[in-house]
């Protein structure tokens, strides 16, 4: 009997786009959107962090990242996560990672992880996206640091971003 005749049912493919997202920038929504393109549901993975400072607490970085992709509701879900990004793609049936990449630097990093990635999960693929090339300089290391000194921001970030990262007056 031929598979013509009875096509097997289609697979929901499921991508990860994993991150501190601290915070998440229109380069970051740019890769998110058009990872939505090609895939049937995204999982936006904010990390933890526990290896870095963050300025936004993970409830923080989680709120915005949902804010941020509210327009995608039904196809695109934020969650936490901890550990090894591979062991997360296997908890929630990842058959990709979706990497957003802005220059070579970026690139060597990725490749890197990429390699490893495949060697702890071959099954995971790796791609890698530009964002749009005016969000290509675009940092969440930068947008801290022209916020924190009391620069405009909001090229950068979406509305409801740029209202956190306002510096608060000092109290006295």
């Amino acid at each position: 009997m031929s598979n013509a005749a009875h096509p097997a049912p289609p697979r929901h493919r499921i991508a990860v786009y994993s991150g501190t997202f601290d915070p998440i920038t229109l380069g970051h929504e740019d890769v998110v959107r058009r990872a939505a393109q090609l895939f049937d549901e995204v999982v936006v993975a904010v990390a933890t962090a526990h290896h870095k400072k963050t300025r936004f607490s993970l409830t923080e970085r989680i709120d915005m990242a949902t804010t941020a992709t509210a327009a995608f509701a039904g196809q695109v879900r934020v969650m936490p996560f901890d550990g090894l990004i591979m062991d997360f793609c296997r908890e929630v049936g990842a058959c990709a990672v979706v990497r957003g990449i802005r220059n070579i630097t970026d690139f060597d990093y990725e490749a890197q992880m990429a390699a490893m990635n495949r060697k702890l999960l071959p099954a995971v693929e790796t791609l890698f996206l530009l964002p749009q090339a005016e969000l290509q300089c675009i940092s969440s290391t930068l947008v801290r640091e022209i916020a924190t000194l009391g620069g405009n921001v909001s090229g950068m970030v979406s509305p409801h971003v740029a209202l956190r990262l306002i510096p608060q007056p000092l109290q006295a």
